[in-house]
C-alpha cells in the first residue's frame, strides 16, 4: 500500500496494492456512475426499502450522484482550510475522546432521511486524516453486509501497518511518506 496526498498536510487516501486509483477517488468515481449504482441498488433493494422505504432506484441513484458530489466538495474544503474534524467523527459512537489512529467517518447529507453515503479514514493528527475507503451503508451496522465489513477490514488493516510503522501522529506518517 501506498499512499496519495489529497490536500498537503492534512488530508491522504490510500492506494492499495494492484489498484489504479486511491480510496478517496475510487469511492467518488463509484459514487458518480449511474451504472454501478443502479446495480448496486439493484443488489441492495431490500436494503434500501427496509432501512430507507425507497423502492425506487432511479431515486436512490440520482440522490447518490448529487448527494456524493456535496460530500466530496465538502471534505476538499474543509480540508483545504485543515478543518476536517467538522466533517469526521468516531466510528464508533460511544468513544468520546481521541485515541491513538482513530477509526473516522464522515457521512454525507440528505435533505430527506440520514445519508447512506461513508467515507472511512484513520486520523493522524489534529486534523490530518487518511482515506481507507467508502461504502453506501443502507443497514443499522457495518458487520451486517459484506461490503461494509470490508471497510472495517481495511481501516484495520492500515491501523495495524501504520502502528507497525511506527506511526503515532502526523509527523510519524510525514516520515514515512519520505521513506517510501
Amino acid at each position: 500500500m501506498t499512499f496519495d496526498s489529497i490536500i498537503p498536510d492534512s488530508l491522504w487516501a490510500v492506494r492499495y496494492d494492484g489498484e489504479k486509483e486511491n480510496a478517496f477517488y475510487q469511492a467518488f468515481d463509484q459514487w458518480s456512475d449511474p451504472i454501478w449504482l443502479r446495480d448496486f441498488f439493484f443488489q441492495n433493494k431490500n436494503d434500501l426499502n427496509e432501512h430507507f422505504k425507497i423502492t425506487n432506484i432511479d431515486k436512490a441513484t440520482y440522490e447518490t450522484i448529487d448527494n456524493a458530489d456535496k460530500l466530496q466538495c465538502l471534505i476538499l474544503d474543509l480540508a483545504l482550510e485543515s478543518n476536517l474534524e467538522q466533517v469526521f467523527r468516531p466510528l464508533e459512537p460511544s468513544r468520546t475522546g481521541d485515541v491513538l489512529l482513530g477509526k473516522e467517518k464522515a457521512k454525507g447529507e440528505s435533505v430527506q432521511h440520514s445519508s447512506w453515503l461513508r467515507i472511512y479514514a484513520i486520523k493522524v493528527g489534529d486534523s490530518s486524516y487518511i482515506i481507507t475507503g467508502g461504502a453506501i451503508k443502507l443497514t443499522a451496522t457495518m458487520q451486517e453486509r459484506g461490503h461494509t465489513l470490508a471497510e472495517l477490514q481495511k481501516m484495520e488493516t492500515v491501523r495495524n501497518y501504520l502502528i507497525s510503522e511506527g506511526v503515532v501522529d502526523s509527523e510519524g506518517f510525514i516520515d514515512l511518506l519520505q521513506t517510501q
